[in-house]
């Protein structure tokens, strides 16, 4: 079914474009998204700073907190004013229960904190994760990290690091092909993704936890993220957006775009990396 069109809508091939005006309101729209996720870290913040963080275990037996739930909130409220037609799939949502029809429409992908077993052990490197994704690519991204003071946003023609008042361009770098940085999950690292790494020559191993994997490759500090273990598309749009606007990509082990808007929501294995691709997927 072709996607329907929307006021808010970008067009597929949006990181390749220069448009940053505000007749479409795209540079607008980035701005105001980012402001919601800086809305919400300070929900989390909130919490952060308690002694008690509410921590639960879902069904599928991860962890959520007062502070996911809490940031969920502002966002989901935000986002229904701002774009009341546009559908939001949400985290803690979806969870309970609640899970929009998506199917040929542009729509919100929300991780309200996107790091949660990070936010627990309080190591700061949790994230708010806010995409739109349209013809099941996300075409913008906003990635804040409320702990550290820094926002990576990603759209058309757009790829800022956010830190203090001040803006940083974000691009990548070309993947080596011998002396790679790969990025591994600091929660997370499963033995497929192990394998996969042993086919490339990997100079360095960076730990990082949440999605600030694909905003550490979109500004040129790391190569390579593979992930073969499970994640959810809430986990990865809005850093996916992030990279692609840099210069980056993320696809399947076959080497296709990794696509949203899936039945259940649920990823394939993946391999995100910056400038070229890793020997791997040549």
């Amino acid at each position: 079914m072709p996607a329907k069109p929307s006021k808010l809508s970008m067009p597929a091939d949006a990181a390749d474009t220069s448009d940053t005006t505000d007749s479409t309101g795209t540079a607008t729209l980035v701005d105001r998204i980012r402001v919601l996720a800086e809305r919400a870290g300070e929900e989390i913040l909130a919490v952060y700073a308690a002694a008690d963080p509410g921590a639960r275990e879902k069904a599928d037996r991860t962890p959520v907190t007062e502070a996911d739930l809490r940031a969920e909130a502002v966002i989901v409220a935000g986002l229904a004013e701002l774009s009341p037609d546009l559908p939001v799939v949400a985290e803690e949502a979806v969870a309970a229960g609640h899970a929009p029809d998506v199917d040929g429409t542009p729509f919100w992908l929300v991780d309200p904190l996107d790091g949660t077993k990070e936010f627990l052990s309080r190591n700061g490197e949790f994230t708010v994760n806010i995409a739109l994704v349209e013809g099941g690519t996300p075409v913008l991204g906003v990635v804040h990290l409320p702990a550290i003071g820094v926002t990576y946003v990603g759209g058309p023609g757009r790829a800022e690091r956010l830190e203090d008042g001040h803006s940083t361009p974000l691009a990548v770098v070309p993947t080596p092909d011998s002396g790679a940085r790969a990025l591994v999950s600091r929660s997370h690292l499963d033995p497929q993704t192990q394998r996969w790494l042993e086919d490339v020559e990997v100079g360095s191993f960076v730990q990082a936890g949440s999605s600030l994997k694909f905003c550490r490759i979109a500004e040129g500090a790391a190569d390579v993220y593979p992930r073969f273990g499970r994640t959810m598309e809430w986990d990865t749009a809005a850093g996916h957006a992030v990279l692609r606007a840099s210069g980056g990509a993320v696809v399947t082990p076959d080497g296709a775009a990794l696509r949203y808007a899936k039945p259940g929501f649920a990823n394939s294995p993946f391999v995100a990396f910056g400038g070229t691709r890793p020997a791997p997927l040549r």
